[in-house]
């Protein structure tokens, strides 16, 4: 929570502005992908949204000059207000508030992620649509074309093309399964490499799942993306049903760290990147 107390002290001892190109304006985001976006471009959020929960899983680090707006879903309007944003960047999950915020300043949103529509190809075009609203079009085509390059060449890394089941522990008896309609699967497939999780998914990942349903996949490596809580590590470290999955079994499971499950073309890279390293160690 933005304290009244905590923007006074702000204002008092001036937030660093970092100097944007001629033309472009001082942005605030309240959407994580958007934020990564501008990011990527060079011109980040001079205030972004729960910015200590974004630092956690961000594959950019934001200025240590930016601003904390508080909550997505309710930012606080006396903090974006104070951040004086030419432009703020949000999504269609918080249409809710956009006549709030444009009250503030002209809003750029988008529909970013939508229920059965793979989100890659509409975070990778954000980088041409967003460079345009800055100001900055010519910034989108060496971004994009770094980003598959650099995908081109993971996937070149890729030597075992067994399956990769994607999920993260909720409990000792259930996981989250993230599917085609995913960040995370999206990468996959630039890598050249299959998501066998073929049912639909409520909102790119499909929960709760009971871990026994994970016996349907005995030829899939299990990609656990994320910390696992330690109660439930206990159980499972300890647990038949775990334990006797083929997967397991033959040790055919590996760790991913916290990546931004709904974030842009950054978080998409940086899930490629980890998941390959995952892959290449024995």
């Amino acid at each position: 929570m933005v304290t009244r107390r905590a923007l006074l002290a702000a204002m008092a001892a001036g937030w660093a502005r970092p100097v944007l190109g001629a033309g472009a304006p001082r942005i605030a985001a309240i959407d994580w992908a958007m934020a990564e976006t501008a990011m990527a471009l060079g011109h980040p959020p001079q205030a972004l949204a729960e910015l200590v929960a974004f630092r956690r899983v961000a594959p950019l680090p934001p200025p240590g000059s930016t601003a904390d707006l508080g909550l997505r879903g309710a930012p606080n309007l006396e903090a974006l207000s104070l951040s004086a944003p030419g432009l703020i960047l949000s999504s269609s999950y918080y249409a809710f508030a956009e006549p709030q915020l444009a009250r503030i300043a002209p809003v750029f949103s988008r529909a970013l992620y939508v229920p059965g529509e793979p989100p890659l190809p509409k975070v990778t075009e954000l980088l041409a649509e967003l460079a345009a609203a800055l100001g900055i079009p010519e910034a989108a085509a060496p971004v994009l074309a770094s980003a598959e390059a650099e995908f081109a060449a993971l996937a070149g890394r890729v030597q075992d093309r067994r399956p990769c089941l994607l999920l993260e522990i909720g409990d000792a008896r259930h996981v989250r399964i993230f599917g085609h309609d995913s960040l995370y699967g999206g990468a996959l497939e630039k890598l050249g490499l299959e998501n066998p999780w073929a049912e639909g998914t409520r909102f790119a990942f499909y929960a709760p799942v009971p871990i026994e349903r994970l016996a349907a996949f005995p030829e899939a490596r299990l990609i656990l993306i994320g910390e696992v809580p330690p109660q439930a590590q206990r159980a499972l470290d300890r647990g038949a049903l775990w334990n006797g999955l083929l997967p397991v079994r033959r040790g055919n499971v590996r760790r991913l760290p916290g990546i931004n499950a709904f974030g842009g073309l950054p978080s998409a890279l940086r899930f490629a990147r980890e998941l390959v390293a995952a892959l290449e160690t024995t």
